[in-house]
């Protein structure tokens, strides 16, 4: 998210262009490509709520608040949830904490009103605004949102640093509940007064830090579902609407090559028969359906083994004439892929050559021989010590 040099990264507003420019102007260079920082985006900008009565909806049953301490000394944090206690905030120290609290437009109209300004987005896209009051060093660390948020100063002094480096590493912090960035460098740094805006596109790093004094901000942010909450609605919304007669169905089957195997000729038929499922490559149906069609209608699945067995325990059981025999209530599939075969047994893949996969789906009972490799050794372990395969020495006659 490069920075064009004839764009400006930093503006002036006004109460007639609080964007600093049109809107379309706007949607056309800045939304969801580069960040903006507009002065004066509020002029005169009065607060629409005191900070005690931010403290005190934190405290409200049904709102939604975060206390965030941060012990600077030893780099820890510590997050509390609401619904707060009043006296959580005599506990606070004199800096370094932030109180958050979102969904206030639903509990203030003066604050909701500031949703007035930003008509020019499609009103479906506005999810809430949140708003946090923070003691000087009060923040919640270097962080990406994954949706657009204008971050307007309200109270105090704000120091806010970004970086639009596309390359810049997005592992998160593992010792930490909250989402930090485990490595920030900044590539612009801004100190904002009270009316001063910033805007950030989805995905860019940013940290910002109350200095000075108290601070309040307040944050309008959009809504932007996942691809995978919108394909599992949609998903369900179809599901709702088909008729339960329409089947799977394979008029046009042949006698099967391999036992076990999801061929290419069913990959075809799912592709012609399924909503959005041509969308989806070839590796990712097969995916899909080999762990969908072996959980599906299972009544019951194996346990795995209280006490798991080792490999060489499994070899010299094998070695001593056991057999494996398959768990009546394991239902197993196989498919051919791109990097090579994966067999599903309840809904659970494992690596697999097509010969030991073909042979565990066809027989119920398996006899190993002297020609299995390490790689098939590996599934068998894995399949006993999650039960579907159950070692039984042979019956003697």
């Amino acid at each position: 998210m490069s920075q064009s040099p004839d764009l400006p990264i930093e503006v002036r507003g006004s109460a007639r262009l609080p964007l600093g420019m049109s809107p379309a102007r706007f949607l056309r260079n800045y939304w969801q490509k580069r960040p903006l920082l507009i002065r004066n985006a509020f002029p005169d900008f009065q607060l629409p709520l005191q900070p005690e009565d931010l403290a005190g909806l934190a405290c409200e049953d049904g709102a939604l608040s975060r206390l965030i301490v941060h012990d600077a000394k030893l780099d820890r944090w510590r997050v509390k949830s609401g619904p707060l206690d009043e006296a959580e905030f005599g506990k606070t120290p004199d800096t370094d904490w932030t109180l958050l609290v979102q969904d206030v437009d639903k509990w203030d109209a003066d604050v909701a009103q500031l949703l007035e300004h930003f008509r020019f987005l499609p009103s479906w896209r506005m999810d809430d605004i949140m708003i946090s009051y923070a003691e000087p060093g009060g923040g919640v660390g270097a962080h990406v949102d994954q949706y657009d948020v204008f971050l307007l100063q309200a109270l105090g002094q704000r120091h806010w640093a970004i970086s639009d480096d596309p390359h810049a590493p997005k592992a998160f912090r593992p010792d930490i509940e909250l989402k930090q960035l485990a490595h920030f460098e900044p590539t612009h740094e801004w100190l904002l007064e009270p009316g001063d805006m910033l805007y950030l596109p989805p995905n860019l790093a940013h940290d910002g830090v109350a200095f000075g004094g108290p601070c309040m901000t307040i944050s309008v942010g959009m809504r932007a579902p996942s691809q995978a909450e919108l394909t599992g609605d949609l998903a369900d919304y179809l599901a709702e609407r088909l008729s339960d007669e329409q089947r799977y169905a394979d008029p046009d089957l042949v006698p099967a090559k391999a036992a076990g195997e999801i061929d290419k000729a069913t990959i075809t038929r799912l592709k012609n028969s399924l909503p959005f499922a041509a969308a989806l490559d070839e590796d990712g149906l097969r995916d899909w359906f080999g762990g969908f069609i072996t959980r599906y209608r299972n009544a019951q699945t194996p346990a795995p083994l209280g006490k798991p067995l080792t490999e060489p325990v499994l070899r010299k059981k094998l070695a001593d004439g056991a057999q494996l025999l398959r768990h009546p209530w394991s239902r197993l599939a196989w498919t051919r892929g791109r990097n090579g075969c994966t067999l599903f047994a309840c809904g659970q893949g494992y690596p697999a050559s097509a010969d030991i996969a073909t042979r565990l789906c066809e027989q119920r009972t398996l006899t190993p021989t002297d020609t299995l490799d390490a790689n098939d050794i590996a599934l068998l372990l894995a399949l006993v010590n999650d039960g579907h395969l159950l070692p039984r020495k042979p019956r003697r006659r």
